[in-house]
């Protein structure tokens, strides 16, 4: 992805920003860089790296089958971060992952995370309601047009 922005949305070049982490050349600063990584990880359907940041207590065995099905399924568009907070070694990012759907589909989740020996891990999440997006807001696929002339 030479030269092209990252898909979490950072205003980043991919390189110089989630291709860092998904290729194993640093870890996560923060819980929110992990989160920002993770979004990418799925749009551009890297298993590996999604299984190696979940927490090793957390990890399921069905989990790369799962992955690969959403995946399969799902077209992601954008990413919002609402808020991150960070206590020590715990933290929790408030997060809309928007994907395509009629209307506009949302996965907003409130993820926690754990960071073990200087590596963040993702441990779960709770479902929180869809925000109200207005037709006049712009998309949040990033195109500059209106939600409504886009993927409204």
């Amino acid at each position: 992805m030479k030269n092209q922005l990252c898909p979490c949305q950072s205003q980043s070049i991919y390189d110089e920003c989630c291709g860092f982490l998904h290729q194993g050349k640093q870890v996560a600063t923060n819980a929110e860089q992990l989160m920002r990584s993770r979004y990418s990880a799925f749009v551009m359907h890297n298993t590996s790296y999604l299984q190696t940041t979940i927490h090793p207590s957390q990890r399921q065995p069905d989990d790369l089958l799962n992955l690969q099905q959403t995946m399969e399924t799902t077209q992601w568009l954008g990413l919002i971060i609402l808020e991150h907070t960070e206590t020590g070694d715990q933290a929790e990012v408030d997060f809309i992952a928007f994907y395509v759907d009629k209307p506009i589909g949302q996965l907003h989740e409130r993820s926690r995370f754990s960071r073990q020996q200087g590596q963040w891990f993702y441990l779960d999440g709770e479902f929180l309601p869809p925000i109200k997006l207005g037709r006049n807001e712009n998309c949040v696929c990033g195109s500059g047009k209106k939600l409504k002339r886009c993927h409204g």
